[in-house]
């Protein structure tokens, strides 16, 4: 007998999105068929808010169906470490056959809905007339407000109903809400800074500023360069709001001498406007993987410029899956993908946060890559306002590796003489990505079980997931924006940072033994190892508006920010 899960009330990184059986008929509709809720996880509070009218029938809904992928797939998966053909196939394995395929197909078909499947086979998309969708889901849709929000959801007093047998499919339903706010993305710009002298020239950076050569030393990425691992044949995966202006990477590569790739896969008809995240997040592994191949998810621009935070995130994930059927077949070994952009779990469906966090796991567990999520720049208040404590998604999925932020000072040299938190309480009204490094303790995912380390414990710990997970530079990176060395920051910059430093490890070890090591796990794995040589500088000093810096894992900084070299000898020799 088939068992349904009809509500969620927390989200595990390890199973707990599997089901034990699987339809065996088609669904048609007729006084035999029974159904079942359709549970979008939304809060109390949002269906409980006052109703102030109804969604025009016409109006166009972007909706997306993450389909289970049974518990018994995903322990034939493994973990951590990986040959360069390890990932191989795995990804198109996970998915509905060709037969339970069509059987959904007909579902939707009763409505006249096409819906496309993934490559992999383990989500669908459509766009229908809420009218339609209304009519299919046994629902009509209605407007709320609440704190001054405006959203809407399926009727409460009539929820949507699927036909059991399709329920059993079905692990989230995003499209058919908008109560989830948008991402943020986590790019900061300062003030412009010096000017070279000469096209192709480097300017003359004052001392606080965190120049590629700067960076590179104090985590030990000139030690890999060293022995000629550039990033040549890696690849470092990007998803993207924004779009960027090549003129302004080529003034920065002609400065630093990088040899990047850069590719752009567009997800909408056209590119996305030029912004300051995606050319932070290009510039950073330009300048610490400068031989690298970096890969532009671009966003659609059509979902982002609808007014609703939900289509926003249903055009990450359509990216995030974009790269999944990219890599599907033959993912390139020790690949990565860096995110710089997030939003507060309090204002998110549950449904939104599953479908993305399966795209997560997939991109961990089947294609073999690591992925990388900002913390967020606003402290320990991932909803930007200055009091109650939030963190940010997807950083807190337990599939991501959530980097936090430091600052870092300089002596004329260039050597760094202090790494503390990145903070700053000179303006509490209102965060505008200045407030510094994200982290707290997660509401909705549970502490995965890889998250052991010294102060991983601690006075604050619930027995849910805590961010982040490492750390590095986040503030005084000097960018070429808009023809102008400017300083920015943010986790948005420390993301890619780790992003290319890990993929210098990963070519290091690719190359002596070929095997390479993802995913989060593999950064706990190697705390305690290395006797002296510790893979991490820890990040003892400072705060983030809430939680202290302390000696080992803390909710400012993590576990610490990079020591390349020491990470690359412990992986080197790990099991």
């Amino acid at each position: 007998m088939l068992r349904v899960l009809l509500a969620l009330t927390v989200l595990s990184g390890c199973g707990g999105s599997g089901h034990s059986s699987k339809p065996s008929s088609t669904p048609v509709d007729g006084p035999s068929v029974q159904y079942t809720p359709l549970n979008l996880g939304l809060p109390k509070e949002a269906l409980n808010a006052p109703v102030t009218g109804k969604v025009p029938s016409d109006r166009t809904l972007h909706i997306g169906v993450t389909l289970k992928i049974s518990d018994a797939t995903w322990k034939q998966l493994g973990h951590g470490k990986s040959t360069t053909d390890g990932a191989k196939g795995l990804a198109g394995k996970l998915g509905v056959s060709d037969e339970e395929l069509k059987k959904l197909n007909q579902y939707f078909a009763s409505a006249h809905i096409q819906a496309k499947p993934s490559k992999t086979r383990t989500s669908l998309t459509f766009d229908a007339k809420a009218g339609v969708a209304g009519q299919l889901l046994k629902t009509s849709f209605v407007t709320h407000k609440l704190k001054g929000r405006s959203f809407f959801t399926p009727d409460p007093a009539h929820p949507p109903m699927v036909p059991t047998q399709v329920a059993g499919y079905i692990l989230s339903v995003t499209g058919l809400d908008s109560y989830s706010e948008a991402p943020h993305s986590r790019a900061m710009a300062s003030t412009p800074l010096a000017t070279p002298t000469r096209a192709g020239q480097c300017p003359q950076f004052p001392q606080r500023i965190a120049s590629n050569q700067k960076v590179a030393a104090a985590y030990g990425y000139d030690k890999l360069w060293q022995q000629g691992w550039h990033g040549e044949n890696m690849t470092i995966n990007l998803v993207e709001m924004d779009g960027y202006d090549p003129t302004d990477i080529q003034k920065y590569v002609a400065c630093t001498g990088a040899h990047i790739s850069l590719q752009n896969v567009n997800l909408g008809a056209s590119a996305p406007t030029p912004g300051g995240e995606a050319t932070l997040d290009i510039e950073m592994i330009a300048g610490l993987a400068p031989n690298a191949r970096i890969v532009d998810y671009q966003e659609d621009p059509a979902l982002l410029s609808t007014g609703s935070g939900t289509d926003s995130w249903t055009a990450f994930n359509n990216a995030l899956q974009r790269i999944i059927d990219d890599n599907s077949d033959n993912p390139r070994p020790g690949s990565a993908v860096s995110i710089s952009l997030g939003g507060s779990e309090g204002y998110m469906s549950q449904a939104t946060m599953q479908a993305v966090d399966q795209n997560l796991r997939i991109l961990t567990q089947a294609e073999h890559m690591t992925v990388y999520v900002a913390t967020g720049d606003c402290g320990a208040y991932g909803d930007r306002v200055y009091g109650p404590l939030d963190v940010s998604f997807p950083s807190t999925s337990s599939w991501a590796v959530a980097v936090g932020g430091t600052h870092m000072q300089f002596a004329p040299t260039g050597a760094r003489t202090l790494e503390e938190v990145w903070s700053d309480r000179s303006d509490l009204s209102k965060c505008e990505n200045q407030w510094g490094s994200g982290g707290g303790v997660s509401k909705v995912f549970p502490k995965p079980w890889y998250q052991t380390a010294p102060g991983v414990q601690n006075q604050y710990s619930t027995g849910y997931r805590q961010v982040p997970d490492v750390s590095a530079a986040a503030i005084d990176l000097p960018v070429v924006y808009r023809g102008q060395w400017v300083g920015f920051g943010g986790t948005s910059a420390a993301t890619p940072i780790w992003a290319a430093g890990m993929t210098l490890v990963n070519q290091g070890l690719l190359t002596r033994k070929r095997v390479f090591w993802y995913g989060p796990d593999t950064f706990y794995h190697v705390v305690g190892q290395g006797g002296a040589n510790t893979p991490y500088f820890d990040v003892a000093t400072g705060n983030n508006l809430y939680y202290p810096a302390t000696a080992g894992y803390d909710l400012s900084t993590g576990l610490g920010t990079p020591n390349a070299p020491n990470l690359f000898n412990i992986l080197l020799n790990s099991n």
